[in-house]
């Protein structure tokens, strides 16, 4: 059982519910592995993963990172090339003007003037002049405007990094994520579960964004939530209830339950 984090598993206030909670508790009872697949980094996934119970793997950044939630350590990462992420980074900001800039090392963000962004804990965030000088690998390049809405930003994106990262976003607004080329929630999922021998038959899976599409095509089983993006809706089937309406707990009620 695959999931998204930020409007899947979590209500709006950004809580595991009660309810949801049971339903996790009753999908590892009869033998389901509970895989969260999200944007986050993993200090991000810890008190959530405390607060639902759950103990195994997730998914972290967008792909990048696998992490081992019992032991609070990644086990694998994929970082950005530093000269495909300069590239990336004068493609756009010829491409979008007014942007600025951020990375992801996996532990905390580095945030040049101007990135107004502020859903990171700012203890886990260092003031920088360019991202340029990091001098760390990280995992995902962030770029932040407020002039351009996120869809049209994305598209633009997309076509001019022609390739040489994976672009894509998840719900905060005028926010872009950029992985290394092929990192993408879906393929890493995929790699996750041909080691252990699921096939994507035996996945069901819940997103809510743009950068869940992927996840949500593999899985034998993808729900779109009803507060999905538009463009999820339009392209998922399945359906649940909304993070409010506990749409995950429902459908694994359904699927466990006795």
């Amino acid at each position: 059982m695959a999931t998204d984090l930020d409007g899947t598993l979590l209500d709006s206030t950004g809580s595991v519910s009660p309810r949801t909670r049971r339903a996790l508790r009753l999908a590892r009872a009869a033998g389901a592995e509970i895989v969260f697949v999200t944007a986050r980094a993993p200090r991000g996934v810890d008190p959530i993963a405390e607060a639902a119970g759950v103990s195994g793997t997730a998914v972290c950044s967008n792909g990048a990172i696998v992490y081992d939630l019992a032991a609070r350590e990644i086990v694998t990462r994929h970082d950005l090339d530093p000269e495909a992420a300069a590239h990336v980074i004068d493609v756009l900001a010829g491409a979008l003007p007014g942007v600025a800039f951020a990375v992801e090392t996996g532990t905390v963000v580095l945030a040049e003037p101007g990135y107004d962004v502020h859903h990171h804990d700012p203890r886990q965030r260092r003031e920088v002049r360019s991202v340029r000088d990091a001098g760390e690998p990280f995992v995902k390049l962030l770029a932040w405007s407020g002039e351009h809405p996120v869809d049209d930003m994305a598209a633009a994106a997309a076509e001019a990094v022609a390739g040489r990262a994976e672009v894509t976003h998840s719900g905060v607004g005028g926010l872009l994520e950029i992985s290394a080329p092929g990192v993408t929630k879906a393929g890493t999922l995929a790699g996750f579960c041909a080691e252990r021998g699921v096939a994507p038959a035996e996945v069901a899976a819940f997103g809510d964004m743009p950068n869940d599409l992927a996840v949500l095509a593999f899985a034998g089983a993808g729900y779109a939530m009803a507060n999905a993006h538009h463009l999820v809706l339009a392209a998922v089937e399945r359906r649940t209830l909304s993070n409010d309406d506990h749409g995950v707990a429902v459908v694994l009620e359904r699927l466990y339950g006795p």
